[in-house]
């Protein structure tokens, strides 16, 4: 990171808190059985949460049961074909890199300057010697994230696996497209991408359906959503910046809890090419 970076991600996080959604996921998966790998911490995630304030927002858990089964399996897949760098876009208190640790695997964690600082706090707390994860100090919004992996050691001549998982939802459509171009800028043959869609039936209104949902959040004014869309718009934007989709799955299918037609879980591959009929259902292909 540049001095000048440097200064700039001291004054946004003496200035910000670090995001309490982020903390509340953390704090909803810190609970859940889970799997680790052989070198990996399967108590990290309640390590990571240790002193954070109890939510009650029970409402949101099957999601996060039904988006941490996928994301995990996607780690844990990726790992086991060899895939050596896992980029987790949006990482808050993600506990992916310690809970999935494995020789010659790095972890890349890209979030908000705010964010990352308490987090980092955390690791340090965790295992005061080091963590070996790579922290990229990252405001989506603003920040090239070609550049922030560029400067954190990320090799694009290798394949990855790149996480966006409860992210784009927060950002404007813009912002989804220079990330997801970004990504793709950065990903070898051989990657792939994971990533969560917030979507909505085909003829509403994507800004009233964003609106209303806001309405009823508890962080809805502090952490907004920003794109929720049907999920053919959302498939259009990940084949715009060059993502191929293999397979879709709901997130209700993962969980009974979870509410069928909300979130779309999504794995693609880096590659010219339509979603379509190639983007294959759960139900015909698992993980």
């Amino acid at each position: 990171m540049s001095g000048r970076s440097f200064l700039r991600w001291l004054r946004i996080s003496r200035r910000s808190r670090p995001s309490r959604t982020s903390q509340a996921v953390a704090l909803a998966r810190s609970g859940m059985p889970r799997p680790t790998s052989p070198e990996g911490d399967p108590g990290a995630q309640e390590s990571l949460c240790r002193g954070m304030r109890p939510t009650s927002a029970s409402w949101f858990r099957p999601q996060i049961r039904a988006r941490t089964r996928f994301f995990d399996d996607q780690v844990m897949g990726a790992i086991s074909a060899g895939t050596s760098q896992v980029v987790v876009c949006g990482a808050g208190y993600d506990d992916r890199g310690l809970r999935f640790r494995t020789t010659g695997v790095r972890f890349f964690e890209l979030d908000h300057p705010a964010t990352q600082v308490d987090k980092a706090r955390r690791l340090r707390a965790i295992e005061p010697a080091g963590t070996g994860l790579a922290l990229a100090p990252t405001d989506f919004r603003v920040d090239d994230v070609a550049s922030a992996l560029i400067g954190c050691g990320h090799d694009a001549g290798r394949p990855s696996l790149f996480i966006c998982e409860g992210l784009l939802v927060y950002l404007d459509q813009p912002t989804c497209s220079r990330l997801l171009g970004g990504l793709r800028s950065r990903a070898a043959p051989g990657s792939t991408l994971a990533v969560s869609l917030a979507v909505h039936r085909a003829g509403a209104s994507s800004d009233a359906v964003t609106a209303a949902a806001n309405a009823r959040r508890p962080s809805g004014r502090s952490e907004p959503w920003r794109t929720v869309l049907p999920l053919d718009a959302h498939l259009a934007l990940l084949e715009q910046a060059g993502w191929r989709v293999e397979r879709t799955v709901d997130a209700a299918e993962l969980d009974d809890g979870a509410v069928p037609g909300r979130t779309q879980l999504v794995s693609a591959v880096s590659g010219p090419g339509g979603s379509g009929s190639s983007a294959l259902h759960w139900g015909q292909r698992g993980l």
